[in-house]
């Protein structure tokens, strides 16, 4: 398995941005070959954070272009700074 970890700081309206996720972006990801899970994370004070999880590195990589796609189409407003973007193979899970 592989995943990849987007950290977003400067969310102007996390309820906004997790709406719009919910409703357009992982019915995106979930097409994506290989995709295992999908979680949008609101760690308050402005960030917020998603983990994808997919089969191989195939899928986790082209998951990376799908958000940046989307945030850039839909999100821009809400998410107003690249995020940190983290991805790596799972080598343990529970």
């Amino acid at each position: 398995m592989y995943a990849v970890i987007r950290r977003y700081e400067g969310v102007t309206d996390p309820a906004e941005a997790g709406r719009l996720v919910d409703e357009g972006f992982v019915p995106i990801l979930r097409r994506v070959p290989g995709f295992v899970a999908y979680y949008w994370v609101d760690a308050g004070d402005g960030v917020m954070v998603s983990t994808s999880v997919f089969e191989d590195q195939a899928g986790a990589d082209e998951s990376v272009v799908k958000a940046a796609d989307f945030v850039r189409e839909n999100l821009a407003s809400l998410l107003p700074s690249p995020p940190q973007v983290t991805a790596g193979e799972v080598v343990a899970a529970g």
